[in-house]
């Protein structure tokens, strides 16, 4: 397979969005601006969400009420299978990732580093707010051990998975905590996970997770996670 195609023809970009007409659409063009298809998911905005990124130029997937960002990740993954891609990117609807660091990615994976590969932003942690910083820290650590692979910044969501690596998806988490759980079941399948490092970002953007209700679904998924493996 050619460097071009690598880097182009057999990588889609998915895009969960949630109530993001007001950054979604800069977003979808830098996307297009790289050379890369944009697939936006709407999981259920009651803005105009959609239709920014449909004028913008992306692919968009709607959903008829909100299902969280598992289902939305999970059906945008089967977009691009279904459209014969190879690998999918992953990143943040609301500006948080830098579209043309997407290149870092697909480079990384054009070289045969790994099939799956997470932006890591622990770098440079000089702009990320304090709790975060402690949060990802604390979560990557806990999940690296569980693993067994070193994956310093595992909530990060700018990324890259192969398509077939990625394992099935019925009856899992569907929220956040799905994104720390598709890496737990990566590595049970013996999936190497690499690391890119991206940019830090952060604006007047406003987290869409939960730190109550979103924590307490990451312990439940832990714990199922422990229960199915023992």
């Amino acid at each position: 397979m050619s460097a071009e195609v690598k880097q182009s023809g057999s990588v889609a970009v998915v895009i969960p969005a949630f109530r993001e007409e007001r950054h979604i659409g800069g977003v979808v063009r830098a996307v297009r601006a790289e050379g890369f298809e944009a697939v936006v998911v709407d999981d259920g905005s009651d803005d105009r969400t959609a239709e920014v990124a449909g004028e913008a130029g992306a692919v968009v997937i709607r959903h008829d009420r909100n299902q969280g960002k598992g289902v939305a990740l999970q059906h945008g993954f089967e977009y691009a299978a279904a459209h014969g891609y190879e690998a999918a990117v992953t990143l943040d609807a609301d500006g948080q990732h830098r579209p043309e660091e997407i290149r870092r990615f697909v480079e990384a994976y054009g070289r045969g580093d790994a099939p799956v590969l997470i932006g890591n932003r622990m770098a440079d942690t000089s702009t990320m707010p304090l709790i975060r910083r402690w949060t990802n820290r604390f979560m990557s650590w806990l999940l690296s051990r569980l693993m067994g692979q070193a994956v310093p910044d595992t909530q990060c969501g700018f990324r890259l998975y192969r398509l077939d690596a990625i394992p099935p998806r019925d009856g899992a988490s569907e929220r956040f905590d799905a994104e720390s759980e598709i890496l737990l079941e990566i590595a049970r399948r013996g999936v190497r996970i690499g690391s890119v490092p991206i940019s830090t970002v952060y604006g007047e953007e406003r987290s869409k997770v939960n730190p109550w209700t979103d924590t307490i679904r990451f312990f439940r998924m832990l714990r199922r996670y422990r229960r199915e493996r023992a």
